[in-house]
C-alpha cells in the first residue's frame, strides 16, 4: 500500500478518535475551506468534571455570516482563553499527569491570544497535542490543493493531489460519499471504527469516552497510547 491519505473539518481539542485517524494515516488534511456549521465541533468540546460533563465554547462571529467557510471564522474576543484554561485547572489539577503536561497546555492557550482566526487556533492544538502523543503525520490544509465540484468528488481529488492511493474516512460521510468514484480513482476507500475503545481512570463514576483528548492526556499521561486504537505494542 502507498500513502494513507484522511480529510476531516479540524475541531477544538477534539476527542482521542480525531487523533487516531491522523494517526493511521500519511497525511491529514484539514478541510477548513469549507461552510462553517453552528453548534458543531469546531468551536467546542467537552471536558469530564468530577460532577460530570461541561462544555467549552470558543465565541465565533457568526451573527449573519451563513455561509462563511470555517478558515474565515474569527473568535468575538480572547476573553474565552482564561475561562477555559481556568476549567481546565480547575478540574484537572488533582489528577496524577496534570503537573506534568500543565505547562505545555498552558503555552497553546497563551499562544491563542494572537491568533483571531479559529481554525489556526485549532490547529495550533492539534500540532502540539500531537506531539505529545508522538504522532508525526503531516498536516496539511485543502486550500493547500486544488478542488473540484462535488462532495464525493472533492474527496478523491484532495487524495489524488496529495499523492494518496487509500483513503480513511469517518463512519459518518458513510451518508453521501459515493464509494465507486474511489474505486474508479484506483483509491482504497476504508472506514474508521471507534468501537471497542478501553475505558481509563477517569475522575467522574460514569464513564464517557467523548470528551477532548486532554481528559486521556491528564489521567494517564505517557500511557495514553495504551487507551487509543492506532498504537501498538
Amino acid at each position: 500500500m502507498g500513502k494513507k491519505v484522511a480529510i476531516l473539518q479540524s475541531n477544538y481539542i477534539p476527542w482521542k478518535g480525531y487523533f487516531d485517524i491522523i494517526n493511521m494515516v500519511d497525511e491529514f488534511i484539514l478541510y477548513d475551506d469549507m461552510q462553517y456549521t453552528r453548534r458543531d465541533w469546531r468551536n467546542r468540546n467537552k471536558i469530564m468534571t468530577p460532577t460530570g460533563l461541561i462544555w467549552l465554547t470558543i465565541p465565533v462571529e457568526n451573527k449573519g455570516k451563513f455561509y462563511q467557510k470555517i478558515n474565515e471564522t474569527k473568535v468575538l474576543d480572547h476573553e474565552w482563553v482564561d475561562k477555559h484554561w481556568r476549567s481546565i485547572q480547575y478540574n484537572y489539577a488533582k489528577t496524577e499527569y496534570f503537573s506534568e503536561y500543565e505547562e505545555c497546555i498552558h503555552n497553546i492557550y497563551e499562544a491563542c491570544r494572537e491568533e483571531s482566526y479559529l481554525s489556526k487556533i485549532n490547529y495550533m492544538f492539534l500540532k502540539e497535542i500531537c506531539n505529545l502523543l508522538h504522532i508525526n503525520t503531516k498536516l496539511t490544509w485543502s486550500s493547500d490543493y486544488t478542488m473540484v465540484d462535488g462532495k464525493t468528488e472533492r474527496l478523491v481529488g484532495l487524495v489524488k493531489s496529495a499523492g494518496g492511493d487509500y483513503y480513511l474516512s469517518g463512519p459518518a460521510a458513510k451518508d453521501y460519499i459515493v464509494e465507486k468514484y474511489f474505486e474508479d480513482a484506483g483509491i482504497t476507500l476504508d472506514w474508521m471504527d471507534y468501537s471497542g475503545y478501553p475505558q481509563y481512570k477517569q475522575m467522574s463514576k460514569q464513564f464517557e469516552h467523548g470528551v477532548s483528548i486532554l481528559d486521556l492526556i491528564f489521567n494517564e499521561g505517557p500511557k495514553a497510547q495504551k487507551y487509543m486504537k492506532s498504537f501498538k505494542e
